[in-house]
């Protein structure tokens, strides 16, 4: 019995240990080939990178600014009489916009006069007087002074009239109106903003280690969303003498003529600061770079050895430094070498040592200066 028990278990060692040994070999015949295993190559456009002269530019963000801009105000205290003017129109210096009422600055008026005028008859009087000896130099001195004091009175009441009228402080363009009829101002009180559009400012900052390429005179192109024709050119015309301690920029300010009132205070615009030299970079279309948080990357298409040691066409991923964009295309500073075949377009699926097929038959955008149908 325990012969027979002793050969069972012998017999079931066999039979695990053999069932054993061939699922091993199957699970490392299984890791061999998926060791082997190469995907389907990804199907994807390329283009040769070429080195190209761009015009040396300096991107910034701006804002618009009127180089007279103010909200015209109440001087004077007052209950609005007369309102000349239409909101959104054009008006010159010294024109009248607002009238207050002066009526009782009227009556004050015609008081005064009469008073100076009873003022200059005494003065007659005393001056003959004193010639012929018969009145005192103090009495002529204080008759002198009486009339004096009502010329300036009438002068003072005068002034007071001509502030309630609010005029233009110079020629430019209205705003909205703020004020109505009968409404009582006090001195400060807004009546319209005024602004002058033409010429207009443009204000950006640029860094501090691009500040020296920066000069008085050079030219400067600005953009906005929803900009219709061609982009407003102009000309730097100051140059702040100080670094922005908290943000280690330069302010730079820009003049544009802008005839057509495209530009208006307050705009965000996208500004282009034209240096002296040109600069050579390697451009590429915008769909050939994967943007990534740790770093931009465009993939290189070249004989790429697999695990087997067998070659096949694929890519690797090199990472490269951006610099400006000109319509469809983006400029390379670093990383990337011209004659180099790039992957255009099929980035987004792909990834280092990836195989791929190249159809070149449809290519991606690459102008310069498109033109949208819908633009």
């Amino acid at each position: 019995m325990a012969k027979r028990m002793i050969l069972m278990l012998v017999a079931v060692a066999v039979f695990v240990t053999g069932i054993g040994f061939v699922k091993f070999k199957q699970i490392q015949m299984g890791a061999a080939m998926a060791a082997s295993f190469q995907p389907p190559p990804e199907a994807v456009t390329t283009i040769a990178a070429r080195s190209e002269e761009w015009p040396a530019t300096l991107p910034a963000i701006g804002t618009v600014a009127a180089v007279q801009g103010v909200t015209v105000s109440a001087d004077m205290p007052g209950i609005v009489d007369r309102i000349a003017f239409d909101s959104g129109t054009t008006v010159r210096a010294g024109d009248v916009l607002v009238e207050l009422d002066t009526r009782q600055e009227q009556a004050q008026l015609t008081a005064a006069e009469s008073q100076r005028d009873l003022a200059r008859l005494n003065l007659d009087r005393m001056s003959d007087l004193f010639r012929q000896g018969i009145t005192s130099q103090s009495d002529y001195d204080r008759t002198a002074a009486e009339h004096k004091q009502a010329e300036a009175r009438v002068g003072e009441i005068r002034a007071t009239i001509n502030r309630k009228k609010i005029r233009a402080p110079f020629s430019g363009l209205l705003g909205i109106r703020q004020v109505n009829l009968g409404q009582y101002l006090t001195g400060g009180d807004p009546v319209v903003p005024l602004q002058t559009l033409d010429p207009i400012y443009v204000n950006f900052a640029v860094p501090q280690q691009e500040a020296a390429k920066v000069r008085a005179g050079g030219g400067v192109s600005v953009s906005f969303e929803g900009m219709a024709g061609p982009e407003p050119a102009g000309k730097i015309t100051a140059v702040n003498s100080v670094v922005d301690p908290a943000t280690r920029n330069v302010q730079v300010q820009a003049t544009f003529a802008n005839g057509g009132h495209n530009l208006r205070p307050g705009m965000f615009v996208q500004a282009q600061v034209v240096l002296a030299r040109s600069s050579p970079v390697v451009s590429l279309p915008a769909s050939a770079i994967s943007y990534a948080p740790y770093g931009d990357s465009v993939f290189i298409v070249g004989d790429v050895q697999g695990p087997n040691g067998q070659s096949y066409r694929g890519v690797k991923q090199q990472f490269v430094k951006l610099g400006g964009a000109r319509g469809d295309q983006v400029a390379i500073v670093s990383g990337l070498e011209a004659g180099q075949e790039v992957v255009t377009s099929g980035v987004f699926k792909l990834r280092n040592g990836a195989a791929v097929k190249v159809h070149n038959e449809i290519q991606p955008s690459n102008d310069p200066a498109p033109n949208p149908e819908d633009n």
